[in-house]
């Protein structure tokens, strides 16, 4: 039995290891910029194979990284969709958008580099679509979520609403990669903490929704 447990915890220990240096290449080099190996190698695992050992193929890693951080985000989203209920106002759906990633993100300590990693895998089609099953896939709250900002703006047409997501999602990932990357390379940050950063989105992105639409506005195709 001592045994057993101590080769559980062996594994749980290596599969961090691997799971924690991977994120950081990632997000340092960029996702094809790293083979498995490599990764292995920097997670000091005298086994080169390591990574598809414990997880397959690279994609498959990407996929656990992401699963490990969406659970977390997911589980705030969660208690702040509780307390606001069945609210109407507009920025209580935005916080609800804004605030799971900023206070993870804090939570993750400095340096992090999930907000520089999921930079990366946006970038490329094929993660992207994982990332969004991961996310979507098993989360109930941002179903929620989309309809409470839908019922928030029920004028604009649909593509303009697709539109106005979108570019939701990218100013959270990228002003939280804006201020990630100050705190890991000690630069001066815009505000002084993740909640104030929360505070500026949510001010910007409430404006995005409410901002008036230009005759001649997208559908969705």
């Amino acid at each position: 039995m001592a045994d057993s447990t101590r080769r559980d915890e062996q594994v749980r220990a290596t599969r961090k290891a691997l799971l924690d240096t991977a994120e950081r290449l990632f997000a340092e080099h960029g996702v094809h910029a790293m083979s498995n190996r490599r990764i292995s190698e920097a997670a000091g695992q005298g086994n080169n194979t390591a990574v598809g050992y414990h997880f397959g193929t690279k994609a498959d890693l990407v996929r656990a990284i992401v699963r490990r951080h969406a659970e977390e985000i997911e589980n705030i989203r969660v208690g702040m969709l509780a307390d606001i209920g069945d609210s109407t106002d507009l920025r209580d759906w935005v916080e609800c958008s804004v605030r799971p990633v900023t206070r993870h993100l804090a939570a993750l300590g400095r340096p992090s580099w999930y907000a520089r990693f999921i930079a990366q895998v946006s970038a490329d089609p094929a993660l992207y679509a994982l990332t969004e099953e991961e996310f979507f896939g098993a989360s109930p709250s941002l179903r929620k979520l989309e309809d409470g900002l839908t019922r928030c703006v029920p004028v604009l047409p649909a593509g303009v609403h697709t539109d106005r997501a979108v570019m939701t999602r990218h100013l959270i990932v990228q002003m939280s990669v804006e201020r990630e990357r100050a705190l890991a390379d000690d630069t001066p940050t815009t505000r002084p903490t993740w909640h104030d950063t929360a505070d500026g989105l949510v001010d910007a992105i409430v404006a995005l929704w409410q901002a008036p639409v230009t005759t001649g506005a997208p559908t969705p195709k």
